[in-house]
């Protein structure tokens, strides 16, 4: 009965009317974001933190970080149903998310069935969103309740299996993945140490003992960085854009449509909670999973619905599902998350077990929102198919400077320094030089985020055990924790170094 009278308290918080607002413009940018190719949800959420915080600021802090935490999830969950849009009409994923999509929606927009993939993904989306928050409704307040008993060890133990999560799942290589999260958390010792006092890497400059600011660095890395890819590579070519005829789908596209969106929204909610998973691998586990059900796989890569309609459904279920581990545990699951703690910790909001009891408005208000934002999405997408189509026509040479000065004055805005910016613009050209190099750029966000936390709660853990690392192993639950960590990052490389062990028997 408790988690009801919550949800009802967040559903007043999410029904003011600058919520309603919020959660609107959120999911309609999110859309566009989605939409337009390259930028996807993690350059999106980045890039819109300081005009949140610009916008919020003459409110309660509380109050404050609701309202941007609404806006930002919108921004989240919206790319997810626009990063469709372009697979489906220009075979160009919006994001890494919607590449499974690009396999069957573009050939049914091929045979002109533009509208039909279309709508089936925006419903599938939709069912997913309402799957995920059903999950996350029924799931938060238990999580919450056992979190809350988790002592230091437990929790450095947590956020360890989080960096070894998405460090073993980021990118192609885990070497480069592992490099990126190295250089994370090294970056995050920069400034006053918290316990000691003492100065760390700040080479005797006063703007340096704060540390770098996570907003500056995540707006440079993706924004910036996905602005000088285009620039330099010239990477400006549009194909064909397929026309879209009838826009709702026939009875027997709902039929084919309705258990790939049921085993989509549930297989991408679970594959969601855990953290590095993601959206990209609960899309890839659908297709593969419709393909394996189906009683005609070999129509899979010729325009099967179930093809769009699995996958578009689990990468939405799994964003709602990431946003368990967050709001429960304060362990980010993927970049797009690790974004949303930086925003909420800006606010000086704590994401995890205490959330709950702390700022229940916060966290309730953001789940009532989340439903209301799906609701909005499906009303938008379903009508505005053909003008979303339209925003991919948008080219590049507007697009890019309105992304550069959101960026450059979105960051000064909240920051009044001109280091930020010059550190704004050496995160871009790294960024870009990362990505162009293939080194995955969220694990590095993620280390910025969780590495001082580690440090504070391996410090607070080794007081407590009077220096003994065993501590570590002795707590039941932290020793589960890191053996999850060490089995991430090791099984991976151990079937890949037997799959290569069988490729050499063959050949030879």
């Amino acid at each position: 009965m408790d988690t009801l009278q919550y949800l009802a308290d967040g559903f007043s918080v999410a029904f003011q009317w600058h919520n309603l607002l919020f959660a609107l413009v959120g999911v309609i940018i999110g859309t566009a974001v989605g939409v337009l190719p390259g930028i996807g949800p993690m350059s999106g959420v980045a890039l819109l933190i300081p005009v949140t915080a610009t916008i919020t600021s003459g409110m309660p802090t509380s109050a404050a970080a609701a309202s941007s935490i609404i806006l930002l999830a919108g921004v989240y969950y919206g790319a997810m149903y626009g990063g469709s849009t372009t697979s489906i009409l220009l075979n160009t994923p919006g994001e890494s998310s919607s590449v499974v999509t690009t396999l069957d929606g573009y050939q049914m927009a091929q045979q002109g069935r533009a509208g039909a993939a279309l709508a089936i993904s925006a419903i599938g989306s939709f069912c997913a969103g309402i799957v995920a928050l059903i999950g996350l409704i029924l799931l938060a307040e238990p999580l919450s309740n056992v979190a809350v008993k988790f002592g230091p060890a437990e929790y450095f133990s947590l956020m360890l299996l989080g960096l070894a999560a998405v460090s073993g799942l980021a990118g192609k290589s885990m070497t480069k993945a592992l490099i990126m999260t190295v250089l994370g958390l090294m970056l995050g010792t920069i400034g006053i140490d918290a316990v000691s006092g003492i100065a760390r890497f700040t080479y005797d400059q006063p703007i340096l003992y704060s540390g770098l600011e996570f907003l500056t660095v995540a707006v440079g890395l993706f924004a910036l960085g996905e602005v000088f890819k285009t620039i330099l590579e010239k990477d400006d070519e549009t194909g064909a854009i397929a026309k879209i005829h009838r826009i709702m789908p026939t009875k027997q596209d709902m039929k084919d449509s309705a258990l790939p969106i049921a085993r989509g929204s549930l297989l991408g909610f679970f594959i969601g909670v855990l953290p590095g998973a993601g959206a990209t691998l609960a899309s890839f586990f659908s297709y593969m999973t419709e393909k394996k059900f189906s009683k005609n796989p070999e129509t899979f890569g010729k325009g099967n619905i179930a093809g769009v309609a699995g996958p578009e459904s689990a990468n939405n279920a799994a964003s709602g599902g990431a946003m368990i581990p967050l709001l429960t545990l304060g362990i980010p699951g993927s970049g797009t998350t690790a974004i949303l703690m930086g925003a909420l910790i800006m606010y000086n909001i704590q994401p995890g077990p205490l959330l709950f009891d702390e700022h229940p408005e916060v966290a309730w208000g953001l789940i009532a929102s989340m439903l209301i934002g799906n609701l909005m999405l499906l009303v938008l997408n379903m009508p505005l198919v053909r003008v979303f189509a339209k925003i991919i026509e948008t080219p590049k040479k507007y697009l890019l400077p309105l992304i550069v000065a959101i960026s450059f004055f979105g960051v000064y805005a909240v920051q009044y320094t001109t280091f930020d910016l010059f550190l704004l613009l050496g995160c871009g050209v790294l960024g870009y030089l990362l990505s162009k190099n293939d080194y995955p750029v969220a694990p590095l966000v993620l280390a910025l985020v969780l590495g001082p936390m580690i440090e504070n709660n391996m410090r607070r853990a080794l007081t407590i055990s009077n220096g003994e690392f065993s501590i570590f192993f002795t707590k039941p639950l932290s020793l589960v924790f890191i053996i999850a960590a060490v089995a991430w990052l090791l099984v991976p490389l151990l079937l890949k170094l037997r799959g290569r062990k069988v490729i050499i028997n063959e050949e030879g």
